[in-house]
C-alpha cells in the first residue's frame, strides 16, 4: 500500500502533456491535464520502464527549448537617451511653450471627444453600417472624381500644392 502511494504520488508530480490520443488509451483514469494518470494497476517492470524512459526521452526534448534571457541594456539605453536629448533639444527651441501645450491638450481632448461621439454612433443599431456606406460611396466618387483620369490627377495636384502654400503662408 505504501510503495503504491507512493509511486502514484511521484508519478503525478511529473508534469507532462500528453496527447488526446494518449488519455483516451490510459483509461478512465482522473487527471489534470498536464499532469501524469494514476500509476499503472500491474507490476510489470517493463510497462513502468518504458514509462520512465519516455519520460526522460521527452524531459531531454524539451530541455533544449529553455528560454535564456540575456540584456542588451547599453544599445536600448543609448537610443532612448539619444530621444530624450532631442526632445529636449526642440523643447528648448520652442518660443511660445504655453502654445504648444495649449494645442497638445485640445488635440488630446479632440481625441477623447471623439471617441465618445463614435462609440455613441456605433451603440446604434442601423447608423454604423449607414456610415460605412456612404463612407464606400465618398471613396467611389473621390477615385473617380480624381483619380482615375491623368487631367483630374494633374488638377489634384495642383488643389493641393495650393493648400500647401496656402497654409504653409508662402502663396500669393
Amino acid at each position: 500500500m505504501a510503495s503504491s502511494s507512493s509511486a502514484m504520488m511521484a508519478s503525478t508530480a511529473l508534469v507532462r502533456c500528453l496527447p488526446t490520443t494518449a488519455r483516451s488509451r490510459s483509461g478512465s483514469h482522473s487527471y489534470a491535464p498536464f499532469l501524469l494518470p494514476s500509476a499503472p494497476t500491474s507490476r510489470n517492470p517493463t510497462t513502468s520502464l518504458s514509462t520512465t524512459s519516455q519520460l526522460f526521452q521527452e524531459s531531454r526534448r524539451f530541455s533544449s527549448l529553455r528560454i535564456r534571457a540575456s540584456s542588451e541594456e547599453t544599445s536600448s539605453s543609448l537610443q532612448v537617451e539619444e530621444i530624450f536629448s532631442d526632445l529636449k533639444e526642440k523643447w528648448d527651441a520652442v518660443e511660445n511653450k504655453t502654445t504648444v501645450v495649449l494645442y497638445g491638450g485640445g488635440a488630446i481632448v479632440a481625441v477623447w471627444l471623439s471617441s465618445i461621439v463614435v462609440g455613441a454612433i456605433n451603440s446604434v443599431p442601423l447608423l454604423p453600417k449607414l456610415m460605412e456606406l456612404v463612407g464606400l460611396g465618398y471613396t467611389g466618387w473621390f477615385v473617380y472624381r480624381y483619380l482615375l483620369f491623368k487631367s483630374s490627377r494633374k488638377e489634384l495636384a495642383t488643389d493641393v500644392e495650393a493648400l500647401k502654400k496656402k497654409i504653409a503662408g508662402t502663396g500669393e
